[in-house]
């Protein structure tokens, strides 16, 4: 009896030890597997074409990061269905913090009221690492259009509701909902002219067809230091830093007005919190970086960064602000 129970007892103990061991090197190898990420190159996933404002401040943002810390980091760009298809290949990327997405109001804050089907959850399907920046967006006239100020825009819009033309590239997306928002701020009804991208709109807007037109800052910014566009409101609380003359809505008497578009970037949900915390600090040592802010300013846009706590408090507080003004708006796509 004694020795079946001795034999039992060090069985027991044998199976624990080697248990243990086995645990204690799972744990070790999941450490060194965080302390020495990355160990292969990461993806960057801009859901926009190559050459436009998004994909300009993702490549930006990886270059200075590979400079400072030798990371192999890839922008890949998955434009289609506004943004959708690059973020929804994100969330379902393995949550390895080798997979990444840069973000912004649209496919995160907007999407998800504006399209009856998403194929994702920003808030669940998503983990924010850190906020990159952001930009207002800006209304334009041409230089031949009598429109000089904001002013004379809605003095006209007043007295002839739905005979100022404004155009904006494509129903749902911040230029839209900015109308949309400015029209319910003031009380003035402009026509609304949405088009499939800004060239042609450009090209309606310089030959007279169309009034206005409302864009982000970098799509628009060469165009006004050309003289070629007449800048005549940006839709943030303050002036925008490249375009100090040019007024704010708030200015016009819409105190708490402001409709911004913020980029940000974000991995899988689930992605480890010391993966999350080391691409935290890459992503604000690169903005901290003179040439870095310079160009992002360059192009009308504030440098942001912070905490991965800030971002995720920031889109907990957007989508549902946005899926009102969607809403409102009546936009709706399939």
């Amino acid at each position: 009896m004694t020795i079946t129970t001795r034999a039992s007892f060090m069985s027991a103990r044998l199976c624990t030890l080697v248990l243990g061991t086995a645990v204690f090197a799972v744990a070790m190898a999941s450490a060194h597997g965080q302390t020495s990420y990355p160990v292969k190159p990461i993806r960057l996933l801009v859901p926009f074409p190559p050459g436009g404002g998004t994909d300009m401040i993702a490549r930006s943002v990886a270059q200075k990061i590979t400079e400072k810390t030798s990371w192999n980091i890839v922008v890949d760009n998955r434009p289609g269905a506004g943004g959708n298809l690059g973020v929804d290949a994100a969330a379902k990327a393995a949550p390895d913090g080798y997979t990444l997405v840069m973000g912004q109001t649209s496919n995160l804050a907007i999407n998800p009221a504006l399209y009856k089907k998403l194929p994702y959850d920003p808030l669940k399907d998503l983990t924010p690492v850190a906020l990159v920046s952001s930009s207002p967006v800006l209304m334009v006239s041409g230089t031949g259009t009598p429109f000089n100020s904001i002013a004379e825009v809605f003095k006209v819009a007043r007295a002839k509701p739905d005979v100022v033309t404004v155009g904006y590239a494509g129903n749902g997306t911040v230029a839209h909902l900015a109308v949309t928002q400015v029209e319910q701020a003031t009380g003035v009804k402009l026509r609304h002219i949405p088009y499939k991208g800004i060239a042609q709109a450009i090209t309606d807007l310089s030959g007279g067809q169309i009034d206005l037109f409302v864009g982000s800052i970098p799509s628009l910014i060469g165009q006004v230091r050309n003289e070629k566009l007449h800048p005549l409101m940006v839709t943030s609380k303050l002036r925008a830093g490249q375009l100090p003359a040019t007024p704010t809505m708030a200015e016009s008497g819409s105190k708490d007005f402001e409709a911004i578009t913020w980029f940000g970037i974000l991995a899988p949900a689930g992605t480890p919190e010391a993966i999350v915390e080391k691409l935290n600090s890459a992503i604000n040592s690169a903005l901290s970086e003179p040439d870095v802010a310079e160009r992002l300013r360059s192009e009308g846009g504030d440098v942001l960064g912070g905490s991965a706590e800030a971002f995720g408090k920031l889109m907990q507080a957007e989508v549902p602000r946005w899926a009102k003004i969607v809403k409102d708006s009546g936009a709706s796509l399939n």
